[in-house]
């Protein structure tokens, strides 16, 4: 499958965007989702994930109560609202896709990965 991340851009802090995944496949509805991100000279890092069917969505401490991630199966499309946003959220995020169930945190547990979208929030 292949995924098309979207919806980067400069905001200043305090600002919103909404980043979307979208996908190239139908098959799309049996996987896991994630946002991951990376920032200049640093490893990149779990963001947010959400399970096949929704019922699950797991965050890292920084996202929590600021970001929220979704999926719409029929659109083939995962979403990252991040509202709050602050300097240290500029990065360049990445949306990645799971065959298998766990390991969300994980980055090598994603089978497939979409380009980046970049992210810069200024102060």
């Amino acid at each position: 499958v292949q995924l098309q991340a979207s919806g980067g851009g400069l905001v200043q802090a305090g600002g919103s965007l909404r980043l979307s995944c979208a996908a190239s496949e139908r098959t799309f509805s049996d996987y896991g989702m994630g946002w991951f991100r990376q920032a200049p000279g640093k490893e990149r890092e779990f963001v947010a994930a959400i399970t096949w069917d929704t019922d699950s969505t797991f965050y890292a401490d920084s996202a929590k109560g600021r970001f929220t991630i979704s999926r719409d199966n029929a659109k083939i499309t995962m979403y990252l609202q991040m509202n709050s946003l602050k300097p240290e959220d500029t990065a360049d995020y990445y949306c990645a896709a799971k065959v298998r169930s766990g390991d969300y945190y994980y980055s090598g547990s994603y089978d497939y990965w979409g380009q980046g979208t970049q992210v810069t929030v200024s102060s």
